[in-house]
């Protein structure tokens, strides 16, 4: 009966579009559980967008060499969502024809998607140069969250301001790292709490032509404030994140599959089997490759950067062309 009362109250306080302190300690108390399974979920598989020109979105801006620091907060899932972030995967590289492949990926929303179904009749042809192909065109995984920018030396203007923050996997296991420590005597960190999460020193440094946060590092476990208004403000300045997930920011199986068929010029492995794959690979080249009408950007190599920067990488390259 308790348990009903309190999300009656908070639901009547989300309707009325008003946070009080009462109702965040409220929340904070449900929050900490389901964070611990999403992260159980994404750390064991097997058991289970926006663009930068959105000016909701913050970005970390280097030096002239590609380096630089700020502090962030990461802030508590938004009333109406079910996580403190959503989770979203994506395609982007360039076909044969020179033309690039950049969207969202239909997994996301747990459905079947084009590329995702070509890459694995290309692994499961048995061809090394299929698989290659197939790396080259995996998805990747990219994290939004609500941020509170705690210093921004290359944007001051940027500090004590709510935004959206787009992150990689590299970035998220430091996270998880927190909340689920290696060893016993350390204490679980739910990052995200208002009164004793930590604030995250962000340290960008160019490594092999991308941004690499490996120096990133959490501070000591702080409230993010003691002022109980300055709190509700942070918390009502928080973005929605489900509209992330939201069907209408991505395209239907086919016409994704129409896209790609388009990137790979027409004489593409979509619909084909693994072993017709497997006897393309062995048959002698009858008509010349097609002809690449731009310089095809060089793959990036498989190292331990963001894919974020990766997908940014890919994003900038294409707008070039």
């Amino acid at each position: 009966m308790m348990k009903f009362q309190y999300n009656v109250t908070i639901q009547r306080n989300i309707k009325e579009n008003k946070m009080d302190i009462q109702t965040l300690r409220k929340m904070r108390n449900s929050d900490f559980g389901a964070i611990s399974n999403a992260f159980e979920k994404i750390a064991n598989p097997q058991t289970e967008s926006k663009s930068y020109n959105d000016d909701r979105m913050w970005r970390l801006e280097g030096d002239k060499a590609g380096n630089g620091t700020a502090t962030i907060r990461f802030l508590p899932k938004h009333p109406e969502d079910e996580l403190p972030w959503v989770r979203i995967f994506s395609h982007g590289f360039q076909g044969p024809t020179g033309k690039w492949y950049i969207e969202n990926s239909l997994t996301t929303l747990g459905e079947n998607d084009p590329v995702g179904e070509l890459n694995t009749q290309l692994w499961n042809s048995g061809s090394e140069a299929n698989k290659e192909i197939a790396r080259k065109q995996k998805r990747k995984l990219a994290f939004i969250c609500n941020i509170l920018v705690v210093s921004d030396p290359k944007h001051p203007e940027n500090e004590g301001k709510v935004f959206l923050f787009k992150f990689g996997k590299k970035i998220f296991d430091k996270i998880m790292d927190k909340a689920r420590p290696t060893f016993e005597d350390e204490k679980p960190v739910n990052v995200f709490d208002f009164w004793e999460g930590a604030n995250f020193k962000l340290r960008m440094r160019k490594k092999d032509g991308y941004a690499n946060y490996d120096e990133s590092a959490f501070m000591e476990p702080s409230a993010i404030t003691e002022d109980d208004d300055r709190l509700l403000s942070i918390a009502n300045a928080q973005y929605k994140l489900a509209e992330f997930l939201d069907r209408k920011n991505f395209k239907s199986y086919d016409e994704l599959k129409k896209k790609l068929n388009d990137v790979l010029s027409g004489d593409s492995y979509v619909g084909k089997s693994a072993a017709q794959m497997a006897e393309d690979d062995d048959e002698p080249a009858s008509a010349p490759a097609p002809t690449i009408k731009s310089k095809p950007a060089p793959a990036p190599k498989a190292t331990s950067n963001d894919d974020d920067d990766v997908m940014s990488y890919f994003q900038k390259i294409a707008q070039e062309d």
